[in-house]
């Protein structure tokens, strides 16, 4: 029998539980992929209606029927939607983004006014939940944040982040992410650890018996299990443009794959529109191969990842969702940099050329990985349902952090305790083959120089025997080599590193692949250029190109080369010729060139144009003047034309302003072409040049490009600088 006391204890528990209201809980979803998130805990929600009441708030790209309407499949869930927001502007660009986000700031405390919940429900890193965060913060609203603490490389990661500050309580899916949230001084007993909602749903419907019905519906009555590919890339909003043309890369590489694939649009991300126009442009919506769609529920999707041959592009479904079914992914570019990932990833970080992505999908489609639950083990949902009935609705709502102790730390020098990070450059020149050792700054580290042989065979050999010394010593100059970048002459193709052909002062280097060699030799990766685009990715990197977008180096050497930069990148050109800026015809009738031609600015201006100039007036007793003195034996170069100008030689001045005019027109004609907004002199003749040239396009350029400044490059090592930059660029973007 029961006591007294525990009768009566009873019955207030019964009059509590009577009267004990109901949490309010709103959740608010903005896209297709974090309904895939968040619809799971609304069902858990719904099917507790004694302990909570849900309301559903539907905005952004839910409303759009470029996006597919996604609003209907919530209620095709039997979901009640409280409110439609129409927040969305259309444009697809930067300003848009930021103006939606006003527009959802604009309609939201109405919203939340009128349904005042006792708390929020976002998941997490787009602007329209950072806009839901906001106004919920300012409105004192408890949030609770879903997905906080990853890492995924883009302006995702600040938008994120931003949220998980304004959030009251964090369901997170990884013991990573937990401790990133701690690290931000998040209060560790208003964390919990969930694991990802979607894998409630997903691991249960992991063998549903009508998968292949699923597979045919979207993809044909033909395709069979394992033999299609999954295709969903969006923009990088941080980096747009070349978010387009790796979009533009890998569909190029699945139209040659040759495999049917089921390609979804883009998110509503800036830089989507023009996506969607390169999809088109390239005719996939009609293509045989493959099937475009803008919306697929998220049960039957998981059913076609799952029994895909490869997903391929740079959605976190990749890297997330795919990894519990062992489907191979191929993850391209830098939008998913720093996610935690099963070995069933194959990362593409730099996806700079067609047939690297087309590799990439021979070494993925068609293998099984083993499942991977890092993200969640399909109990997440009755965990966060938990989590909300702890909520103490009378707690203060101020939000509180925990901040590490600050302790007084002895100063050191962090170049003391870490390897610098270096690379291995190889500059090969018609009379010298030299190696350096370069730090991230640029300091050159160590030098070695050796006369070039005149062979293949012993070139070769001499290249890797200075890079396996170099490697040698890097060890005790506390250097870690990453890569391998090399500068030579003539015209290459930098995607195979292979070079296409020489000038003629390196003989027997015409169809040689440098990359396979060295890179077996020292198991690095290498990069191989022209010299003359080394000096213009040395003075983007280390010298006046710096923050500059668009700029063109010319260099006056022996010969006269150079590279020009557009938008950021480095023009190559189609058959990789571009840029032969010596060769720029200024007169038809001009002397002859060592490229066949004449009238080529090489043949006016170069240092071996100059020093034939300089042996005929020597040879006719014109050269020189009072004050000069040329030895018996001494060889005539182009600085004692130079030295006999300066000293009143009218017919060595008439000769440098020939020079001068014909390499001052040319670059007018570069500017002309490719409207930079500097010209870099590079090279032992670039001091003297840069006055004439400065002058020349002040009188003949157009007026729009009269006031282009001329500068004289300050870098002593260009070649050697542009190899090694080849390296700290693109190397240090593996390290992940």
């Amino acid at each position: 029998m029961q006591s007294y006391g525990e009768k009566m204890l009873r019955e207030k528990m019964e009059d509590y539980n009577q009267f004990k209201r109901k949490l309010r809980v709103c959740v608010a979803t903005c896209n297709r992929a974090d309904y895939s998130k968040l619809a799971p805990i609304m069902f858990g929600i719904k099917t507790n209606p004694d302990e909570f009441e849900l309301e559903v708030v539907v905005l952004g790209s839910h409303l759009i029927d470029d996006y597919g309407n996604t609003f209907r499949m919530i209620e095709q869930d039997n979901f009640d939607i409280g409110s439609k927001l129409h927040t969305i502007v259309r444009g697809e660009d930067e300003a848009a983004m930021v103006e939606s986000v006003g527009l959802a700031l604009v309609k939201l405390p109405d919203v939340l006014q009128r349904l005042r919940p006792d708390i929020l429900v976002v998941h997490g890193d787009r602007f329209d939940a950072l806009a839901l965060a906001t106004a919920a913060a300012l409105m004192n609203i408890r949030i609770l944040h879903v997905e906080g603490g990853e890492v995924s490389g883009t302006i995702d990661d600040s938008i994120r982040h931003a949220i998980s500050k304004l959030a009251h309580y964090h369901a997170c899916c990884t013991r990573r992410a937990e401790q990133h949230l701690i690290a931000m001084c998040e209060d560790h007993s208003r964390i919990l650890l969930a694991g990802c909602p979607s894998y409630d749903k997903l691991l249960s419907n992991n063998h549903r018996d009508d998968y292949m019905d699923i597979i045919k519906s979207w993809l044909g009555d033909k395709v069979q299990e394992c033999d299609y590919i999954v295709a969903l890339q969006h923009p990088v909003t941080t980096d747009i443009q070349h978010s387009i043309k790796i979009y533009g890369l890998m569909l190029d590489a699945l139209i040659a794959f040759d495999k049917k694939t089921l390609i979804l649009f883009p998110n509503i991300d800036a830089g989507s529109k023009e996506m969607v126009r390169v999809m088109r442009k390239k005719g996939i919506e009609q293509h045989p191969n493959f099937r475009a769609v803008k919306h697929i529920p998220f049960d039957q999707f998981i059913q076609l990842v799952n029994h895909a041959g490869c997903m391929i592009g740079n959605s976190s479904c990749g890297v997330r969702e795919a990894g519990a079914f062992g489907t191979p992914v191929i993850n391209l570019g830098t939008r998913q940099t720093g996610r935690e990932t099963g070995e069933n990833v194959l990362h593409v970080r730099d996806d700079d050329t067609q047939n690297k992505i087309y590799h990439a999908l021979e070494l993925q489609y068609g293998k099984r990985y083993p499942c991977s639950k890092i993200y969640g083990d399909g109990n997440a949902v009755p965990r966060i349902l938990k989590f909300l009935q702890t909520i103490d609705l009378d707690e203060p709502l101020q939000k509180t952090f925990c901040f590490p102790p600050v302790k007084d730390s002895i100063s050191q020098d962090i170049d003391h305790i870490l390897e610098t990070q270096s690379a291995l450059a190889i500059d090969l020149g018609g009379t010298n083959l030299r190696v350096a050792i370069v730090g991230m700054r640029g300091n050159i580290v160590k030098k070695y120089t050796q006369p070039n042989p005149k062979t293949y065979e012993a070139r070769m050999q001499l290249i890797l025997k200075m890079c396996a010394d170099a490697m040698h010593d890097s060890v005790s100059l506390n250097c870690r080599i990453l890569g391998v970048g090399v500068s030579t002459g003539g015209r290459v193709n930098p995607q195979e590193g292979v070079v296409l052909d020489s000038t003629n002062l390196i003989q027997e280097w015409s169809s040689v692949d440098l990359r396979t060699p060295i890179s077996d030799s020292l198991h690095l990766p290498v990069w191989v250029d022209n010299d003359g685009n080394c000096a213009s990715l040395a003075e983007k990197k280390f010298g006046h190109g710096k923050r500059v977008e668009n700029f063109v180096t010319v260099i006056t050497g022996t010969g006269i080369g150079g590279g020009i930069i557009h938008n950021n990148e480095l023009v190559h050109g189609s058959t990789f010729c571009a840029a032969e800026l010596g060769h720029i015809m200024v007169s038809l009738e001009g002397p002859e060139c060592s490229c066949g031609s004449r009238g080529c600015i090489e043949a006016y201006a170069s240092g071996m144009a100059l020093q034939k100039e300089a042996k005929r007036l020597h040879d006719e007793d014109l050269l020189e003047v009072e004050g000069m003195n040329i030895k018996l034996a001494e060889p005539i170069t182009a600085a004692h034309l130079i030295s006999a100008a300066r000293l009143g030689n009218n017919n060595a001045d008439t000769v440098l302003n020939k020079a001068s005019t014909a390499l001052g027109v040319g670059i007018v004609n570069i500017l002309h072409t490719v409207n930079p907004t500097l010209v870099i002199l590079s090279g032992v003749l670039a001091s003297y040049y840069q006055a004439p040239v400065q002058r020349i396009i002040s009188e003949r350029a157009l007026p729009s490009a009269q006031n282009i400044k001329v500068v004289t490059s300050e870098l002593e090592e260009p070649a050697l600088l542009g190899a090694a930059s080849m390296v700290l660029d693109y190397a240090t973007r593996r390290l992940y």
